[in-house]
């Protein structure tokens, strides 16, 4: 009698010990799970059902992803299944119930509620629910699969709505995907959200494009750099670098133009709500200048210390020289080589110091005398007056173009009416979106070409200081300026590359034209044109 009393006590507390639980908690996105208190207040409702029903709360696995798909994307599910395997190894007798808030917490899939029903049937894991009993019964099963499917047309249907919502603002001209670089979201008066410029941001990606479309960044490898040099642009967590893609995405994006589209959703390009960082004619240059013949990287570890790389070229082979540095004893020494074989300097080397030095002398002698400088201002300001009248033709011209791709639209628009078949119908569509992009260039030249904007953006005395200013002094400017104004006065100043002989020196340079001509002008290598009409003497014949 004794001893089946306390075989019964033994059930008895065997029967009382508490149950085990874990918890599961979800929100659809990191900004639920940082903005709202979503996980929070579920494992508080969680935690009062396992002290209502006596469990001993083990652990919480939250989440902070979208509910749709396989769970086993869902981090915080992986690892409650890998604490299930772990517990039923380390103390097998426990048996551990699942709670959860609410059934969509849990999948919003039908295929996956049902997997993950059986996964958990399989380490012996009740689930809990706090609006929702479960039934093991065949019926409660039903019950439960017509819930969860329930679930899954929700999901869907919000999601077809949300798109088309989407889409509808993106017809309108609004941007409604993830902010880019150089942009934030702030809330419209007129409801929704609306792109501004990043104040911190913004400028440095306006620069950058600017810089690209105007060549004072000749690859995008430079406008790589440039964004890496910035410590507020963001950067991978890994490398602390920004990655080539995000660099191409950005010189291609038109919203920085002031455009909006969705190439995936069959949205062509249209003026957006928002403010542009750049004008579309840039736009416009960046696109051709990424058409062009891509030009071979500069090596970063070097690119720095020697700014005629690429620039000065070997006199025997006319191949540019390489560039490098050589160890010594107590110090690096710092050389141009030419590295083609078969040419007779193959393999010398010519000290930094002194070809740097021969060019920046060459430089110095490219600066007009007082008198020249005064008939530059002349020129300059005749030259600004002649641009003037010429723009107001050209003006003239671009409305005639714009009226005339208007009447083009026309055209197409009564085609596409009259049309019954949908191949025609779509090559007019892609006539009609081509259109339209030369109809917003156009427009915007014309905008730009008014006189008051202008007269506003640059004026005639912004043309004559910035002119005057590099043509009468390019030695300062290389001498005072980073690598990328140094690369600029190449460019401008010259005509091709610098021919280098190792024993001679500078052979040939062609300068560009502007220096062309204030030197012809400056040694007086020039004559007075024939006046208009009049022909040279011809030999009179013989009897006149």
């Amino acid at each position: 009698m004794r001893q089946d009393l306390l075989l019964s006590n033994t059930k008895n507390k065997a029967h009382h010990a508490p149950e085990r639980a874990v918890i599961y908690c979800r929100v659809s996105s990191k900004r639920q799970a940082n903005d709202g208190a979503g996980l929070e207040s579920q494992e508080h409702r969680c935690r009062e059902h396992a002290a209502e029903h006596g469990y001993v709360v083990d652990a919480v696995f939250p989440d902070d992803v979208s509910g749709s798909g396989d769970f086993m994307n869902r981090p915080g599910m992986v690892a409650l299944l890998a604490y299930l395997d772990a517990m039923k190894t380390e103390r097998p007798s426990d048996k551990y119930v699942v709670i959860f808030d609410d059934l969509k917490r849990y999948a919003r899939d039908t295929e996956f509620h049902l997997k993950l029903r059986r996964i958990m049937a399989a380490r012996g894991a009740r689930r809990e629910c706090l609006n929702y009993n479960f039934d093991e019964t065949p019926e409660g099963k039903f019950v439960e699969t017509i819930f969860a499917a329930q679930g899954e047309l929700e999901r869907e249907q919000n999601g077809r709505q949300t798109v088309q919502k989407m889409r509808a603002r993106l017809e309108q001209g609004f941007w409604v995907f993830k902010a880019p670089e150089g942009y934030t979201y702030k809330k419209s008066k007129a409801g929704g959200k609306i792109l501004i410029p990043d104040p911190l941001l913004g400028p440095i990606v306006k620069e950058a494009l600017e810089g690209f479309a105007s060549g004072h960044f000749a690859s995008q490898v430079e406008v790589k750099r440039f964004l890496e040099s910035k410590p507020d642009f963001p950067k991978t967590k890994r490398k602390g670098e920004v990655l080539n893609t995000r660099i191409t995405r950005l010189l291609n994006q038109p919203i920085y133009a002031g455009y909006v589209s969705a190439p995936n959703w069959d949205i062509s390009i249209r003026p957006g709500h928002h403010e542009p960082l750049i004008s579309k004619a840039t736009y416009q240059k960046i696109q051709d200048r990424l058409k062009e013949k891509p030009h071979a990287p500069v090596r970063k570890d070097i690119h720095e210390d020697f700014p005629l790389r690429g620039f000065a070229t070997c006199a025997d082979c006319n191949v540019p020289y390489r560039s490098g540095w050589s160890k010594g004893k107590t110090k690096r020494y710092a050389y141009y080589t030419c590295q083609t074989k078969g040419c007779a300097s193959y393999g010398k080397s010519i000290r930094k110091e002194r070809i740097e030095g021969d060019f920046e002398a060459m430089l110095k002698t490219m600066r007009p005398t007082q008198g020249i400088v005064v008939m530059l201002k002349a020129m300059v300001d005749r030259a600004w007056d002649i641009k003037a009248e010429h723009l107001v033709a050209l003006k003239t011209s671009l409305n005639d173009d714009l009226k005339a791709i208007e009447e083009q639209l026309d055209v197409f628009l009564e085609r596409i009416i009259e049309s019954s078949s949908t191949s025609v119908t779509r090559a007019y569509e892609r006539k009609i979106a081509d259109l339209d992009k030369e109809k917003l260039l156009l427009e915007e030249k014309i905008e730009n070409l008014s006189s008051k904007k202008v007269k506003k953006s640059f004026t005639k005395g912004d043309a004559l200081e910035l002119s005057v200013k590099f043509l009468s002094n390019p030695c300062k400017i290389w001498e005072t300026g980073d690598l990328a104004l140094r690369k600029l006065v190449l460019r401008l100043a010259f005509f091709g590359p610098m021919m280098y002989h190792r024993k001679e020196g500078i052979l040939n340079t062609k300068k560009s034209l502007p220096f062309s001509i204030l030197e012809s002008i400056q040694e007086g290598d020039f004559k007075m044109v024939r006046a208009p009409g009049l022909e040279p003497g011809q030999p009179k014949a013989e009897g006149f």
